[in-house]
């Protein structure tokens, strides 16, 4: 296996109300797509919104589900004012504020949020190496 991560695909219970929160509320630039599904590009990796329950049956999985879903989506950005803005910024749209951005034990700055269908992000600035592209 290639070491990259070609695309994310989050399902979700309203995908107009997602593609509002994603498109204007965070600004992700969408891509042109069929009716049924969005797409974003973040610069090397692709963001996917789908309906839940049309993904679970892609999958062959179960659709229902809560709480915590084993892993989180993470966003480094250049400082902790950009932590504060950025998570600011998801508040506006619509998130809920999951863990207030704080120094973290590993030395950086860090907040989460929760997207309209409960996926966490996690927005860090991590001082001891740049986590992110390179161009």
């Amino acid at each position: 296996m290639q070491p990259r991560i070609s695309m994310i695909t989050l399902g979700v219970r309203d995908l107009a109300a997602a593609v509002a929160f994603y498109e204007h509320g965070l600004g992700l630039p969408r891509m042109p797509s069929p009716p049924e599904v969005a797409f974003f590009t973040l610069n090397g990796t692709w963001l996917g919104l789908y309906d839940r329950q049309a993904l679970a049956e892609d999958a062959q999985v179960p659709a229902a589900g809560s709480g915590f879903g084993g892993f989180t989506l993470s966003h480094n950005v250049d400082s902790r004012d950009a932590v504060d803005a950025l998570l600011r910024q998801a508040l506006l749209a619509g998130a809920i504020l999951a863990k207030p951005a704080q120094a973290t034990a590993w030395g950086g700055y860090s907040g989460y949020f929760k997207d309209l269908d409960g996926h966490l992000w996690e927005i860090a600035h991590n001082p001891l190496f740049w986590v992110g592209p390179t161009d």
